[in-house]
């Protein structure tokens, strides 16, 4: 819980840096929207990438400073599914769907629900003590989801291929990644990988190389992350499965 100064009953300024920042995040959101519709997809898809590096960083300062509350929890939901649901879907009917008229709107709509779907079954079973969340993940997170989503911009802004020209595939695309927030299917959290020593060069090796590709091709570096993170989901749901067989 928030911790308040005794003396005066005033709540300290530092506690309120991760909501802080989780507004911040939201209204980056908000304002990706805006440059979606003023045709400004390379913008609108940075502000979204921006909204998700916050997104990990309120929750890791509201663990540093002790600060985590129920008001905050809400508030870190409903910016998630601004910035990861509703910013994302549009942005993709914009300038991905917007020729299939209605088809493009209920794949954008599919979309959307699927990851307010998401973020309320996360909340339902992050309260309940019953269900261990722990070393793995139901279905893939919201923020992971919607820059899967935004692949096709991605490949767009990133020059490997004009995904306009063939919309029923973004629309599909849109399907699959909703699918893929609600789907029930269990595979373990990165977080809980370890990396030998031995390979510890090699590993930071490739960060280098990632940082680099962040820095000079950021939409190049968005379609590999893309293709990276969906191979270590599904090697990840394998290696569930066999945890659970060999338990």
């Amino acid at each position: 819980m928030i911790r308040r100064d005794p003396g005066s009953g005033r709540m300290p300024l530092l506690q309120l840096l991760p909501n802080v920042v989780t507004i911040l995040g939201l209204s980056a959101g908000l304002t990706s929207i805006r440059f979606a519709f003023d045709d400004n997809l390379a913008f609108a898809a940075g502000l979204l990438i921006f909204a998700a590096l916050i997104d990990l960083l309120d929750g890791l300062l509201a663990r540093r400073l002790d600060a985590a509350s129920p008001m905050g929890a809400e508030l870190d939901s409903l910016s998630d599914f601004v910035c990861f649901g509703v910013a994302p879907a549009l942005l993709i009917y914009r300038f991905g769907l917007s020729e299939l008229y209605g088809l493009g709107w209920l794949a954008a709509l599919f979309l959307a629900i699927c990851c307010c779907l998401r973020l309320a079954r996360f909340n339902v079973m992050s309260k309940d003590p019953e269900i261990d969340v722990k070393g793995h993940f139901v279905g893939v997170p919201a923020p992971a989801g919607a820059m899967l989503a935004l692949m096709p911009a991605f490949l767009l802004l990133s020059g490997i291929w004009d995904t306009r020209d063939l919309p029923m595939l973004v629309a599909a695309w849109a399907v699959f990644v909703g699918v893929l927030m609600i789907a029930r299917f269990r595979t373990i959290s990165l977080k809980t990988m370890r990396i030998d020593r031995d390979n510890a060069v090699y590993v930071l090796l490739g960060a280098g190389v990632v940082v680099g590709l962040m820095l000079t091709r950021l939409w190049l570096f968005c379609v590999l992350s893309g293709v990276i993170y969906l191979s270590l989901l599904a090697w990840g749901v394998l290696q569930h499965r066999r945890q659970r067989k060999e338990g």
